[in-house]
C-alpha cells in the first residue's frame, strides 16, 4: 500500500483456507476443537455471543486504535465472502466499534462474522440480521473515524493471538482459533476426538457410567486404597 507505515497500514491477506477444509469445521463444538490443540487456542470468557449465531470462517483482522473504527469500515470494504472479522480495541469497552448500520453492509455481502475484543451495539438488529457477533462488551457509545489501525497484521483478541487467515469457530461456548497452517491437522485430531467421546456415550449409556482412570489416578497419589 502507498506510504503505508507500521501502525497506520493494510497488508495483504494470506492465502486462504480451502473452502472445503472450512466447512468440515462448521457445526464442531468449540469445546473439542480446543481440546484438540492441547487446551489452547481459545479466547477468553469474556468474548461471548451476542446474536446466538455460530461463527466458522478465515479471520481478517483488524487492530484499532481505542474509539475509532475507522480500519474496521475498510475491513468490512475488503473482506471476502464468509471472513470473520476480528478486532483488537486496545482494551476499549465503552465505544462500540460495530453496530446495525455496518452490519446491514456486513450482512448483505456475506460477510461470515464479527469478533471483538472490545464493543458492539444494536444487538437487536443483529439478532434480526442473525449476523455472527461476539464481543467483550455491549455499549451504547460509538467512535471516530480518524485512524490510526492496521489490517491484516497479528492481534490479541480474548487474550489468544489471531493471526490474518486463521480459522475461527465460534459457538455458545466461545471462539476457538485454529492456526492456519495446522487447520488440515487440527480438524484430523478433533474428528479422532469426536470419535473417541461417541465410544465413551456409548460406555456410559451401558452402566460404565464414571471413569475408572480417575480412581486409578487417586490410588497413584495416596488418596484412596
Amino acid at each position: 500500500m502507498a506510504n503505508a507505515k507500521l501502525g497506520f497500514r493494510i497488508l495483504p491477506a494470506p492465502p486462504r483456507l480451502p473452502a472445503s477444509l472450512v466447512e468440515q469445521f462448521r457445526g464442531i463444538a468449540s469445546p473439542n476443537i480446543a481440546d484438540s490443540m492441547g487446551r489452547f487456542n481459545f479466547m477468553d470468557a469474556g468474548i461471548v455471543s451476542r446474536s446466538g449465531i455460530a461463527v466458522c470462517g478465515p479471520a481478517l483482522t483488524v487492530n484499532c486504535r481505542p474509539a475509532d473504527n475507522l480500519m474496521v469500515h475498510k475491513a468490512l470494504q475488503l473482506a471476502e465472502r464468509g471472513d470473520v472479522v476480528v478486532v483488537a480495541t486496545g482494551g476499549n469497552t465503552v465505544s462500540a466499534v460495530f453496530g446495525g448500520l455496518m452490519c446491514e453492509a456486513a450482512s448483505a455481502k456475506g460477510i461470515g462474522g464479527i469478533v471483538v475484543d472490545g464493543a458492539l451495539r444494536d444487538v437487536e438488529d443483529l439478532t434480526r440480521l442473525k449476523f455472527p457477533a461476539f464481543s467483550r462488551a455491549l455499549c451504547p457509545g460509538g467512535c471516530d473515524k480518524d485512524g490510526p489501525g492496521e489490517i491484516n497484521v497479528p492481534i490479541s483478541c480474548g487474550n489468544t493471538v489471531v493471526c490474518p487467515g486463521d480459522l475461527i469457530v465460534g459457538d455458545a461456548d466461545g471462539v476457538v482459533v485454529v492456526p492456519h497452517a495446522q487447520a488440515a491437522e487440527v480438524l484430523e485430531l478433533v474428528k479422532q476426538l469426536i470419535d473417541r467421546e461417541r465410544g465413551r456415550v456409548k460406555e456410559i449409556q451401558s452402566g460404565g457410567l464414571f471413569r475408572p482412570d480417575v480412581d486409578d489416578t487417586l490410588r497413584k497419589r495416596g488418596v484412596i486404597d
